[in-house]
């Protein structure tokens, strides 16, 4: 027996929809709240004494929590080739303004303290800024998207062809269902940001980020409902017509797929995914009452049951779809139709066996050497060594 046989081809890729799915929750939980935490700073510090404390929470471990992205990007491009081919040629400007504002915050960090002028400190506060709230409202767009539905097509020999205008890359994206995606993803992660400051400062820093995370708690809460019930009434889902082969080639044309129907259906066949949005709404809703009531780890936690419960809630409510059409919806990409071969989702996963561990345990033990807040009094006695 040929050892990758070991695991049915069906079984592998779902799987890598699995891990997928965590490698994505992993960066919102951790890179998440540092892009919270970029876009409270103006709003939470008023001093530059204050902003160096809300800096310093996550000037640590931003860079490390960054690991989650780019191993979400590696896998996409491993194991859904196709997905990897159409996202990023269809959301290539937003991604690029994505980049650009991940690109200027690692910037910003390394020189708001190099000199002592207000107003240079002032910009670079604002990059952090963007550089938290940009990603955050784009990735919710983004994903509001793959909701509607991309407009591509498949050539006969599998290219994808993205229809979309030059300029329709960016401002096609913006559509009014996507929009209240990014505004529950940008929400969502303030709250989370807000969790992370409760939990690592103290004082009117603490206060202001607690009153602010329970203000956009509850936008992410009545967001994330609208966007639910707009799901069921307001816009059409994507269904196999056919049988799905499983264990067969890679070849989304192979599928036959009509768009009718709603994709809120899905908790009509699978009634237990309705496990996620629950997870989602009575995630914020404690994260909220810890906020107001002063708690700090808990708060944290449920935050993070709240990114897990939405984001979960999305790939559940889809499956198997994972990228529709709009154009041709035979040429929407499925779990069943859209990865790489038998013998490298295989592969992957042993490396992913082998590696994932170690990562786990590095930033286990980083979280755990970092532990407990940061204040005044170490940014003023350590400003030589701190940002």
């Amino acid at each position: 027996m040929i050892l990758y046989e070991l695991i049915e081809y069906d079984t592998l890729r779902v799987i890598w929809w699995v891990l997928l799915g965590v490698l994505l929750i992993g960066f919102a939980l951790t890179d998440g709240f540092d892009m919270g935490v970029g876009a409270l700073l103006p709003f939470v510090a008023k001093t530059d004494v204050e902003r160096r404390v809300v800096i310093n929470t996550v000037g640590p471990v931003w860079e490390g929590n960054q690991v989650w992205f780019i191993l979400g990007g590696g896998a996409i491009f491993a194991a859904w080739p196709p997905l990897y081919a159409v996202s990023f040629s269809g959301f290539y400007l937003a991604m690029f303004v994505v980049l650009a504002a991940l690109i200027v915050r690692p910037v910003a960090f390394k020189y708001r303290s190099k000199r002592e002028d207000a107003a240079w400190r002032a910009r670079w506060d604002w990059a952090l800024f963007a550089g938290g709230a940009v990603p955050a409202l784009i990735f919710g767009v983004a994903v509001g998207n793959v909701l509607l539905g991309v407009p591509f097509h498949l050539t006969q020999d599998l290219m994808p062809m993205y229809d979309g205008s030059f300029y329709g890359k960016f401002l096609g994206l913006l559509r009014p269902f996507a929009l209240l995606a990014g505004v529950v993803s940008f929400s969502m992660l303030l709250m989370h940001g807000a969790a992370w400051l409760s939990l690592k400062t103290e004082g009117l820093i603490a206060e202001r980020a607690r009153r602010i995370g329970s203000v956009a708690g509850l936008v992410a809460a009545a967001g994330y409902a609208l966007a639910g019930l707009w799901l069921a009434i307001g816009i059409d889902g994507f269904t196999l017509v056919t049988d799905a082969v499983a264990n067969g080639p890679s070849n989304p044309l192979y599928s036959e797929i009509s768009r009718e129907g709603s994709w809120i259906a899905a908790y009509g066949t699978r009634p237990w995914i309705i496990v996620a949005p629950i997870m989602g709404f009575a995630g914020i809703a404690l994260a909220v009452m810890g906020l107001r009531a002063g708690r700090e780890v808990s708060t944290l936690l449920w935050s993070k049951v709240a990114i897990t419960g939405i984001i979960s809630s999305v790939g559940l409510t889809m499956f198997p779809f994972i990228l529709p059409s709009t154009v041709d919806a035979n040429s929407s990409l499925t779990v069943w139709d859209a990865s790489s071969s038998h013998q490298t989702l295989f592969i992957m996963l042993i490396c992913t066996l082998i590696f994932m561990p170690l990562i786990l345990a590095y930033t286990a033990w980083v979280y755990k050497v970092l532990w407990g807040k940061v204040t005044e009094t170490d940014v003023t006695e350590h400003a030589d060594t701190l940002y």
